[in-house]
């Protein structure tokens, strides 16, 4: 009698564990692999975006794989994932073939999502003596804006102009943020779908640019996006960056 309860109450145990398997399966709709950067000026952001990222996916039902390791961007590896988020990872810190399993990637319709520092575009990053091929496509889907230097970490208003856009629809009309502004060389409107600015009277700039995106798509490259706030790991906490952040993975992952 003892020995049929404990077989029963295995095979019972079993067949919850294969349902809770099969349940987690279906619970994630999707897999992101985010590939943070190893820089020290972006670590304490980094630090803190493992949690923000495996909580996010939790909550919304998408499965997380969080990296800084770069060798993770290869051809069979990226097909295990829908959306790839490059988290203050720099372009020119990807080797060529990595670049180009990711731009792969990105041209089969895949999503990507980037922030901060994964938008310095600039042949000045690869250096005067440098070999290296650069990374045009890239700076392409960026509108063909280049980076310039930022000015000081600081608090300052985000605008939202589009709020049609699944990324921004969202969000309120305007959001407090402390950042670094990334400034450019010009602006990339024109060139690309802009969804949201910094209101430049609302923190002092090195170079004003007038019109100064922060967010932005760019409608010839599939379902990419760039988020170019995102400096500070106060970012993370805050309910306005947390539902941009979101929106664009899920927007990023759809079909």
């Amino acid at each position: 009698m003892v020995k049929s309860f404990k077989k029963a109450s295995v095979s019972a145990l079993i067949i919850l564990a294969l349902f809770s398997l099969k349940a987690n399966a279906q619970f994630s709709k999707f897999k992101v692999l985010v590939v943070a950067s190893q820089a020290k000026d972006h670590w304490k952001s980094i630090s803190a975006g493992k949690e923000f990222f495996e909580k996010l996916g939790a909550e919304n039902h998408f499965g997380v794989d969080f990296t800084d390791d770069t060798s993770k961007i290869n051809d069979a590896n990226l097909a295990r994932y829908q959306v790839f988020v490059m988290f203050h990872l720099a372009p020119f810190d990807m080797s060529a073939s990595q670049q180009a399993a990711l731009q792969k990637f990105a041209e089969q319709g895949k999503g990507w999502v980037g922030v901060h520092a994964a938008g310095l575009t600039g042949k000045q990053f690869l250096g005067p003596n440098s070999t290296a091929k650069y990374w045009q496509w890239f700076e392409t889907f960026m509108g063909g804006v280049t980076y310039s230097p930022h000015p000081a970490f600081q608090d300052g208003t985000v605008v939202v102009e589009d709020h049609k856009h699944p990324v921004t629809k969202n969000l309120p009309a305007k959001f407090w943020l402390s950042d670094e502004w990334y400034e450019w060389d010009k602006s990339p409107r024109g060139n690309v779908r802009v969804l949201a600015t910094v209101d430049e009277s609302t923190y002092k700039q090195n170079k004003p640019m007038g019109d100064h995106p922060m967010v932005w798509t760019n409608e010839n490259f599939h379902r990419m996006i760039y988020i170019c706030i995102g400096h500070s790991p106060t970012a993370l906490v805050n309910p306005s960056y947390i539902i941009l952040m979101r929106d664009a993975i899920l927007w990023a992952a759809s079909k």
